[in-house]
């Protein structure tokens, strides 16, 4: 059952990074097409609020992606002064600080992306919604990531006391 999981997260997390890639390219698109539209007097309108949507899933997916690949602030000088135990115990605080963190945007993003249903992208005529809903959705995708790297340094620091 573990490895059936793990290889779905696999294919969810190399799902996410196409997405990524296709917004990110889209959004570029999007955005210089409405540019150049501008210039020639043929504005496209509605361009810059599917920039905008995609830009905000782009945001906390990507933020995702970052999170899981890498260990973002890090400040190597003094991080390799510290011993290796206190490493693992920080380490393992500041994730529990960055889940609580990303809780608390899911707690406060649901009301958002509910209240703000009822406003509509100008040119789309889709709600607003669509664009906040990424809020609590990237949030929970990373509160995943996070307790994953929890996972793996409280077993790291069990097998270490064993």
């Amino acid at each position: 059952m573990v490895k059936q999981l793990k290889t779905l997260y696999r294919y969810f997390c190399q799902i996410e990074e196409a997405a990524v890639k296709v917004f990110l390219c889209a959004i570029v698109f999007f955005v210089f097409s409405s540019a150049l539209g501008r210039t020639f007097k043929h504005p496209i309108n509605w361009a810059v609020d599917l920039s905008l949507l995609l830009f905000a899933w782009l945001v906390f997916l990507g933020a995702d992606m970052a999170l899981r690949n890498t260990d973002l602030v890090n400040v190597d000088l003094f991080v390799k002064k510290i011993p290796p135990t206190l490493r693992k115990k920080i380490n393992i605080a500041l994730n529990s600080i960055i889940f609580l963190f990303l809780a608390s945007l899911v707690w406060f993003g649901v009301p958002l992306a509910l209240e703000s249903s009822k406003r509509l992208f100008q040119t789309l005529g889709i709600s607003y919604s669509w664009a906040t809903v990424s809020v609590p959705i990237g949030a929970v995708l990373m509160m995943i990531s996070t307790g994953i790297k929890l996972y793996n340094a409280f077993k790291t620091s069990v097998a270490e006391k064993r």
